[in-house]
């Protein structure tokens, strides 16, 4: 049995961690024996996430830019430097066959450092808008693995390959007792279902936004199961009743997927490759507050392919309610956007990925 030796970095969201995690599990599924570190930046979501799919994780001193004025910005460089050099003594100490970049500003460190020792490195571009980070460590990489289609214009002279984004169960076909799953959250049979994401860190905006609208889905025969991200559990959970859930976190999302009837989320990257595996109609709220505001043109392309429906948050008290009901009454709509959605699904992205890394090493 083959063994190699991994490092994969990004973090920072969910949307650069499940990627990594997700391509990790396929390493070891196929081949039991290797030997994967996972390097994550200290004290984000991912030093937390990853030891429970039990994967070793090393964290490196290092935040993001500010775009905007901030005193954390004149350490910045200090930090680069100080992650650059823990980046260095990791991987010089590891020995990587090969080194992951799924995005976040943990895995820049991580990538230049191996392509300056020139050990063999990819990148898994999540969004239709690619970073500048990405961008940058593009020039050196062998292969950036993307999810939308038109990305060789921002890679250019790179092997870029159109595998779609490498999710945690969502490729597989395993059957759903809807009954049951409607039990377990004590939801009524008779009314819709409304399913709220707020991306892995939550939105305050669409919190805020689902409370000022609760007598509005009430009154058109719908109940709401409501992720409203661990930070805004507690000033949202006052709201709970007989026909609103709410829950900092759902796990095993991919089945709720199967018993809503219209969901409003976010638009990273990762939640819409899962939403394309749903067979329900989507709102597409794009936080405005990403860099590059790359949310808004992963929105763009799915509403562009009849996909979804998208509004932003500057725009939802005048159009979403109108919108809402339109959807809600034409299940000819609806039939549309949800064949539309699924035909966005890409499968089997991890074992795609996994075969050309393979051919690197």
């Amino acid at each position: 049995m083959k063994q190699f030796k991994i490092i994969i970095s990004g973090g920072g969201t969910g949307g650069h961690i499940f990627p990594a995690i997700s391509l990790g599990l396929g390493f070891k599924k196929r081949y039991p024996e290797s030997n994967i570190l996972y390097v994550g930046a200290i004290n984000k979501m991912e030093m937390n996430i990853v030891p429970k799919y039990n994967f070793k994780i090393k964290g490196l001193w290092i935040s993001g830019f500010q775009r905007s004025l901030s005193y954390k910005n004149l350490i910045f460089p200090l930090k680069l430097v100080y992650s650059l050099a823990q980046a260095f003594l990791i991987i010089k100490k590891f020995k990587p066959d090969i080194v992951i970049g799924t995005g976040g500003f943990v895995s820049g460190p991580v990538l230049l450092i191996s392509q300056i020792l020139k050990i063999p490195n990819v990148i898994q571009e999540q969004n239709s808008f690619p970073g500048l980070t990405n961008r940058i460590l593009s020039i050196k990489t062998k292969i950036v693995f993307v999810a939308f289609q038109g990305m060789s214009k921002y890679f250019k002279d790179k092997k870029v390959m159109l595998f779609g984004n490498p999710l945690r169960n969502f490729n597989n076909d395993t059957k759903i007792n809807r009954s049951e799953l409607r039990d377990r959250f004590n939801l009524n049979k008779e009314k819709k279902l409304l399913l709220i994401l707020g991306g892995s860190l939550g939105s305050k905006k669409i919190n805020e936004f689902v409370k000022r609208k609760i007598d509005f889905f009430k009154k058109n025969n719908f109940q709401i199961l409501w992720q409203t991200g661990k930070k805004y559990f507690h000033d949202f959970k006052k709201f709970s009743d007989n026909d609103i859930k709410v829950f900092p976190f759902i796990q095993e999302i991919n089945k709720v997927f199967s018993i809503s009837n219209v969901i409003i989320s976010r638009s990273g990257a990762i939640t819409l490759s899962e939403l394309c595996f749903s067979k329900t109609p989507v709102f597409l709220i794009p936080s405005p507050n990403v860099t590059d505001n790359h949310q808004y043109y992963n929105a763009l392309a799915y509403e562009r392919k009849g996909a979804a429906i998208l509004i932003e948050e500057n725009e939802l008290e005048n159009k979403f309610e109108g919108s809402f009901v339109d959807l809600i009454n034409d299940p000819k709509k609806q039939k549309y956007m949800i064949d539309n959605l699924n035909k966005m699904a890409k499968r089997n992205s991890v074992d795609l990925i996994i075969n050309e890394i393979i051919k690197l090493i």
